[in-house]
């Protein structure tokens, strides 16, 4: 957690100081009205959630110390139930939907509002925040927390968002995907870099899910450069899967200068050549990084300007026709000669051969998320391409990633003409109908239920009722 700068502690004391001055902060005292309190989030909740956005953009490493001060007396309260939630989503979880540490911080803003004059205001909006970061955590954090709230009717109130039915992995898994997609386009996350083996070890996962997350929402990332450079020049951490990780994330995602850049390929080479399995650990993580957002091109030519394509190894056979793939495109016929010898040559299920895959279908997924409706001649098209490269893969999951992509897009026109009658409907129909049987995406019976009209619900008479 780092200290805040002195620029965004200023412009903190200086909304403090007007809120303090605020006659709608006056005239809710005095009256204790709902509707004083609400005009007083009105004036000022907009320059907290301006000042947070601009930290989080720009010194995300700052945002917890920024939150904290949020939680003196100063600040009546205001904000508190919005960075509740980042809170609650800032913890890191694992495949179970249980938090992988306590979520202290969560904890202290929660305490905050449960001991702030303000609470009857505040717990308008807290609601689902804290079932969420309830169902995240241990029963034995829970009733830790329980025992700090005095106030009977606080705790009580508490105690009614812990809810059984959130024991069950599956609505755990349901509640979190919904409440953090009204979260989508937020930026709130935040972590500390280690300066220890001893820090590393345990807090990597959660720095590693930080740095991700920002590069995949093309994040400015300056303030963070100088921390990556320093943690690839820590000793201690060198000839670890972190390590590795950490070189992986900074290669593909981070734009150095000269002198940079010759300084991270030192570090590169030096792993790859004494890091046992170097190539294959780093093309498993490869793969992880192509099926998270922000990814494309631009990642693989940062790599290509430092990785020694003279070393023989794995990771070079893949820059290699990675590289092909690039400056020719995927459909150019010598891009797919190449990606077929390519092919032949490798064994299917190799690390090298699932980049190769994941890289195609990234390709796949873009074209795909940009294509109109009113272009879906070219979709049509296009998928003669898609064709030739479930022939060379002959992979399931390979195949299975196309459909999906097809079936969604297919969706979206559909959504669209809606006129049976229309020529652009029966396009997609006649197109649907022999494609997609083709590729075995449908059945016969499937696609006659995909255009079946459905017929709507009569609505009952008076007299019927």
């Amino acid at each position: 957690m780092q200290a805040l700068d002195d620029q965004y502690f200023d412009r903190l004391n200086v909304i403090a100081a007007a809120i303090q001055d605020s006659d709608n902060l006056a005239q809710y005292l005095e009256e204790e009205e709902d509707e004083f309190y609400n005009e007083l989030r009105t004036e000022f909740e907009p320059m907290l959630s301006i000042l947070h956005h601009q930290v989080a953009s720009e010194a995300p490493l700052q945002l917890v110390t920024f939150e904290k001060y949020l939680l003196e007396p100063p600040f009546e309260g205001l904000y508190l139930p919005r960075i509740l939630g980042y809170a609650v989503l800032r913890g890191e979880i694992n495949d179970q939907y249980k938090y992988v540490r306590p979520n202290d911080h969560f904890k202290e803003i929660l305490i905050a509002i449960c001991k702030s004059v303000h609470f009857e205001q505040l717990k308008k909006r807290i609601g689902q925040s804290i079932t969420v970061g309830f169902a995240l955590s241990s029963d034995i954090w829970i009733t830790n927390l329980m025992s700090l709230v005095e106030n009977k009717r606080i705790r009580y109130f508490l105690q009614q968002l812990k809810q059984d039915r959130f024991r069950d992995l599956k609505d755990r898994e349901d509640i979190y995907r919904r409440y953090s997609n009204q979260f989508r386009n937020e930026q709130y996350h935040s972590a500390d870099f280690p300066k220890t083996l001893g820090e590393m070890k345990p807090n990597f996962s959660a720095l590693r899910q930080f740095l991700l997350k920002r590069f995949g929402t093309g994040a400015g990332n300056d303030s963070l450069k100088a921390q990556i450079i320093n943690f690839l020049n820590n000793t201690e951490f060198h000839a670890t899967e972190e390590y590795l990780e950490m070189l992986a994330i900074c290669g593909n995602f981070v734009d150095l200068d000269p002198a940079e850049r010759k300084a991270f390929a030192t570090h590169f080479e030096r792993e790859r050549r004494s890091f046992q399995e170097f190539d294959t650990r780093y093309l498993r993580f490869l793969i992880g990084l192509y099926k998270s957002p922000g990814i494309d091109a631009a990642n693989d030519e940062r790599m290509n300007q430092v990785v020694d394509k003279t070393y023989k190894d794995r990771i070079s056979d893949y820059y290699r026709i990675a590289d092909k793939i690039h400056s020719l495109g995927y459909v150019h016929p010598d891009a797919i000669e190449a990606v077929q010898d390519f092919y032949n040559a490798h064994e299917g299920l190799a690390v090298e051969t699932e980049c190769l895959r994941q890289l195609v279908i990234t390709y796949f997924t873009r074209l795909l998320k940009g294509l109109s409706e009113r272009e879906y001649m070219d979709y049509f098209e296009l998928t003669k391409i898609f064709g030739l490269y479930m022939k060379i893969f002959g992979n399931q999951q390979f195949n299975q990633d196309v459909e999906k992509l097809s079936l969604s897009y297919i969706g979206k026109l559909l959504k669209v003409f809606t006129d049976k009658r229309a020529k652009d409907y029966q396009d997609v129909k006649r197109f649907v109908s022999t494609q997609f049987v083709d590729f075995k995406f449908l059945t016969d019976k499937e696609v006659v239920e995909l255009f079946k009209t459905r017929r709507k619900r009569r609505k009952k008479s008076e007299d019927e009722e």
